[in-house]
């Protein structure tokens, strides 16, 4: 009996903490950015770490790598970027497989810029 009982707790603390998640991904002022794989229209280099996205013309995307697979990149310099989700969706860096020159890089980070923030780019590494 005591064992049923700490099973049904260990159910209860685990349908309260993915409710808890769940309810925090869907809370209003949560905002996902995401994109499409199809929408990219452009990519530069901005150093070692950093990539640039232009995204539909509109959006611009910082993704930064832990490693410097970028290294001796120029914004010319072709990119094989895939969806690990299979939709043609990227939502976040966890979705992302990146490979530049044959080596797979390591996705840190991926930031929608502000309109404000992809404005002041400087020009050379505005995709």
């Amino acid at each position: 009996m005591k064992r049923l009982v700490l099973a049904g707790l260990a159910g209860l603390a685990a349908a309260a903490a993915l409710g808890a998640a769940s309810g925090a991904a869907a809370q209003p002022g949560a905002k996902q950015s995401c994109f499409w794989t199809r929408d990219l229209r452009n990519h530069t280099v901005g150093d070692d770490h950093t990539l640039y996205f232009n995204v539909s013309g509109r959006d611009v995307y910082r993704i930064t790598t832990s490693d410097n697979c970028l290294s001796g990149m120029s914004s010319s310099d072709a990119i094989v970027l895939r969806d690990r989700t299979n939709s043609g969706q990227i939502c976040n860096k966890l979705d992302l497989d990146l490979s530049a020159r044959g080596s797979r890089c390591i996705v840190s980070d991926m930031t929608k810029l502000t309109p404000a923030e992809a404005a002041a780019l400087p020009r050379r590494i505005k995709p």
